[in-house]
């Protein structure tokens, strides 16, 4: 039986992010509860709620033969989890936390079957640079931080805070491409699968 491929998520950056590996799939949201459990560590929290919205995309479509995909990610900062800002004030202090300092972006990604759920969680370090208040009033102000774990979209406008990474660039967009591959393959859905050769002249 061939297996369709569900996205539990209304991230329009994870649903690119598997556009980019060249996958068919369709777009079922969900909503939990995503406040963190008392003694929760960050690492714990994101693959909870990873397999957790998973699972509630696998309750919610019904098929059995559906593979759904559930991501979560988070910005840890001296292993304090700082989620969505609430608004342009905290955003702000999100952002003022970060000037100058290393800190973890932490993705948890669940793929529900029929038959079982395995969850990965993928780690990076970002690093930014020392940023002026008014640079970081200026992009509070565009909105960008305000749908964004930590309060920045290193995709956008956020990515001229970054100085480097260690780890998976599509993980702190919000998907990590390399481990999503391996669990795809893993559960029968191989991403190479859906590529397509290009015709060449000889």
């Amino acid at each position: 039986m061939a297996k369709t491929l569900i996205l539990a998520s209304a991230s329009p950056r994870r649903a690119d992010l598997l556009r980019q590996l060249g996958l068919s799939f369709a777009v079922h949201p969900v909503a939990i509860d995503e406040t963190p459990i008392s003694g929760e560590t960050p690492a714990d929290y994101v693959r909870r709620l990873a397999s957790e919205k998973a699972a509630a995309g696998f309750e919610a479509v019904g098929a059995p033969d559906a593979l759904v995909l559930g991501s979560d990610t988070t910005v840890v900062l001296d292993g304090q989890i700082l989620g969505k800002p609430s608004d342009p004030t905290a955003a702000m202090a999100m952002l003022g936390a970060l000037s100058g300092r290393t800190h973890q972006v932490m993705t948890g990604i669940a793929l529900a079957s029929a038959e079982a759920t395995e969850t990965v969680v993928s780690i990076a370090d970002v690093t930014f640079r020392h940023l002026g208040k008014n640079e970081i009033q200026a992009y509070c102000e565009t909105g960008e931080p305000m749908d964004k774990a930590g309060g920045y979209g290193i995709q956008g406008r956020g990515g001229a805070f970054v100085t480097s990474i260690t780890g998976s660039y599509s993980a702190v967009v919000g998907l990590p491409l390399d481990r999503t591959a391996v669990l795809l393959e893993r559960f029968g859905l191989p991403v190479w699968s859906f590529w397509t050769a290009v015709p060449r002249d000889c």
